[in-house]
């Protein structure tokens, strides 16, 4: 079995091929993230720790942390999860990973040296090598080089020296990130007054809209309130049509009696306390009508007393014969 030990602090990383079972029982049923004491693989390593990275089984297949298996398991993956690059926008694939338990089955083992021992390891710690690739944004140039805010973080950029045959020697060096410049300030100012520019507009198209609103509804309530006299005027005539209809016609030559009987205080109905000349004629015609049969039978007593008044008298003479 492969260790490949790495140097975060110098950059380096060295394979060391190791046969003997009985030190590398010590990784057997660890896990990744797990730290180990270096001191049962040589005194070169004493005081070592190592922390182990991952590593690959005798297939090929590399292992995975958070799968709590020893073997090899097959998990549905898709874009976002280690151990596997989609070809495809929403692709799905079920791929074969390595649990993340160290066993015999390995046939490499990334370490990285968490705290170095006493000795230094040849082409490992004894070397350092410098970053290909230095930091880009502008915050994390500023902590490599203990910049302040008014430093010009362009001036320390690492670049890299670019070298080909047959053409001129050149640098490179990557696009700062968060760089705050003279023309990002005149941006985020123009910026600043468009969206200032834009509130305040809107916040006048919603004072226009509220005066248009406030006539149309003043509109509406002056024309609401108009067809309603109208209407009312409508009933009104209606009501005086019918009236006019229900009353009855004088005939040709009369007038009508103008003089109006004495309302008493207090009456509530003005009409049934002034009859009309049409209305007393009726109420003198009535008790004539009815008048006829009182006559007979009056007439009918009458007869009947005169018969009762003469019955004694001829009773009285017939007496007086007889005597």
């Amino acid at each position: 079995m492969k260790l490949n030990i790495s140097c975060p602090a110098t950059g380096c990383q060295k394979a060391i091929a190791i046969d003997d079972d009985k030190k590398l029982s010590i990784f057997y049923g660890r896990r990744m993230g797990q730290e180990v004491d270096g001191d049962i693989l040589g005194d070169e390593f004493k005081g070592y720790v190592f922390k182990i990275a991952g590593g690959n089984d005798k297939d090929g297949f590399s292992m995975k942390q958070g799968v709590l298996v020893q073997g090899r398991v097959r998990l549905l993956m898709k874009a976002g999860h280690k151990c596997y690059r989609p070809r495809r926008a929403g692709e799905k694939k079920r791929k074969s990973v390595r649990g993340c338990i160290v066993g015999a089955d390995l046939s490499v083992i990334a370490l990285s040296i968490s705290k170095i021992g006493e000795q230094q390891i040849a082409g490992l710690t004894d070397v350092k090598q410098p970053k290909r690739l230095g930091p880009k944004r502008a915050t994390r140039i500023r902590k490599l080089f203990a910049l302040t805010k008014d430093d010009d973080v362009r001036r320390f950029v690492i670049r890299r020296k670019i070298e080909k045959e047959g053409k001129p020697v050149r640098y490179k060096a990557p696009k700062i990130q968060r760089l705050v410049t003279d023309a990002r300030l005149r941006r985020k100012r123009v910026y600043k007054a468009g969206k200032k520019a834009r509130w305040e507009k809107t916040r006048a198209a919603v004072a226009d809209y509220q005066k248009v609103l406030e006539e149309f509804r003043k509109k509406k309530a002056a024309q609401h309130k108009e067809e309603v006299a109208a209407k009312k005027e409508q009933a009104h005539a209606a009501h005086v049509k019918k009236e006019e209809k229900n009353t009855p016609t004088l005939p040709a030559g009369k007038k009508a009696d103008t003089k109006a009987a004495p309302v008493k205080a207090g009456a509530k109905d003005t009409k049934a306390a002034a009859p009309t000349k049409t209305a007393a004629k009726d109420t003198k015609a009535a008790p004539t009508k009815a008048a006829a049969p009182t006559k007979d039978t009056k007439a009918a007593p009458a007869k009947d007393t005169k018969a009762a008044a003469t019955q004694p008298a001829k009773t009285q003479a017939a007496t007086k014969g007889k005597k």
